[in-house]
C-alpha cells in the first residue's frame, strides 16, 4: 500500500507570535537576492558530546536476547563530558571558533563582539554594508551588548531575526557536517582535548 514504519520529522514547537514574527522575516527579505546573503555573517554556539547518544541505531535480534552484549548500547551520563564552541562564517569569510561556557554570560559575549566580530566584519565589509546575524539568546538581547551594537551601527548592520528559527540559519548545516566527521574518525576521541583538536 505504500506505508512503511519510520520516525516522525521533529519540528519546534512554535507559538502564533512566533509564527507571525517567522513570516515578517521572510517577507522582509523575499526579494533578496544572492548577492545581499553573501553580505551576512552567521553566528551560532553549538555543543560537542564526547559520546553523544545515537537514537538512530537500530540492531536485530530476538526478544531475549535483549540484554546480551551485542545488544547493548552504554552510555555516559551527559554524555561524558562536551565541549562549546562559537563561530561565525559568511560566503567569502571563516571566522574564528571560540570556546565559551555552555551557558555565556552578556559580558563574556560582549567581549566577542568587541574583540573578534567588529574586526572581521570591519575587514570583510569595509564599507559598512555587512550584516551580524545572530539569534536571540538571552545574553545577545542583554543592554551591554545592544548598547554596543547602537554605538557601532555605522559599521555594520545588525539582521534582525525571528525567534526558535535555527533552521533558518546554514550555519546549523556547517555544525552538522562537523559532527558527521567527527562520528566517523576511527578510533573516537576518548577525552575532551581530543575532541577539541578533532573540532578544531
Amino acid at each position: 500500500m505504500g506505508y512503511g514504519s519510520q520516525r516522525p520529522v521533529r519540528t519546534p514547537l512554535l507559538s502564533a507570535v512566533t509564527k507571525i514574527k517567522r513570516l515578517q522575516f521572510a517577507k522582509e527579505h523575499k526579494y533578496w537576492t544572492v548577492e545581499h546573503w553573501k553580505k551576512v555573517m552567521w553566528s551560532d554556539e553549538s555543543c560537542f558530546q564526547l559520546h553523544p547518544a545515537d537514537g538512530r541505531v537500530r540492531i536485530w535480534g530476538k526478544q531475549h536476547e535483549s540484554m546480551h552484549p551485542t545488544c547493548i548500547s552504554t552510555t555516559l551520563q551527559a554524555g561524558g563530558g562536551s565541549v562549546m564552541v562559537w563561530g561565525m562564517f559568511s560566503w567569502h569569510d571563516l571566522g574564528p571558533l571560540i570556546h565559551v561556557e555552555q551557558r555565556p554570560n552578556s559580558t563574556t559575549y560582549l567581549s566577542i563582539i568587541a574583540d573578534q566580530v567588529h574586526p572581521i566584519m570591519l575587514m570583510a565589509y569595509p564599507n559598512g554594508d555587512g550584516f551580524f546575524q545572530q539569534d536571540n539568546a538571552l545574553c545577545h538581547g542583554a543592554h551591554n551588548v545592544q548598547e554596543w551594537f547602537q554605538e557601532h551601527e555605522g559599521d555594520f548592520t545588525l539582521l534582525r531575526w525571528p525567534p526558535q528559527s535555527p533552521d533558518l540559519n546554514p550555519i546549523e548545516h556547517l555544525w552538522d557536517e562537523v559532527k558527521r566527521a567527527i562520528r566517523q574518525l576511527v578510533p573516537q576521541p576518548s577525552n575532551l582535548t581530543e575532541l577539541d583538536s578533532a573540532i578544531h
